[in-house]
């Protein structure tokens, strides 16, 4: 398969899982981009999305490096969850910030991998920094 074809693939996946994501969905996060072992996810801070100091809730970021994770890690049309996942917070998001998420793909086993995320703000600045670790379970994405 060339890389044309495993792109295609790839955003067939991504959209195929986001059909059916209704937690994405309920958030609002948008697939902006997916590519084989990448995808940028979008996601506005609504003002249910703020804790009690008036930030984000850093469960949302993590929800929203999580789903980018899973795209690109399920973009190879074989089923992955994820083994392990941590995530470093740098800096507060606020509401009405536009938040990217953009996962991209470390390491590729026959089973595992391990793929990065970083979420930035609109204007470019660095919220927080994921990694996660993929293992595919059998099946197929998509028939």
């Amino acid at each position: 398969m060339n890389k044309k074809e495993a792109d295609e693939l790839a955003r067939a996946c991504a959209e195929s899982i986001y059909a059916r994501d209704i937690a994405a969905q309920s958030l609002g996060i948008r697939i902006h981009e997916v590519k084989s072992g990448y995808a940028c996810l979008k996601m506005t801070v609504r003002a249910e999305m703020l804790n009690g100091h008036d930030i984000c809730h850093g469960g949302f970021l993590f929800t929203l490096a999580d789903t980018a994770f899973a795209y690109a890690c399920n973009s190879y049309n074989k089923v992955s969850v994820a083994q392990n996942c941590e995530i470093d917070f740098i800096r507060t998001g606020a509401k009405d910030d536009e938040v990217t998420a953009v996962a991209e793909e470390r390491r590729r086993g026959s089973k595992t991998g391990i793929y990065d995320v970083s979420l930035s703000r609109h204007d470019g600045e660095l919220l927080a920094l994921f990694r996660g670790r993929s293992y595919q379970i059998g099946g197929e994405v998509i028939q």
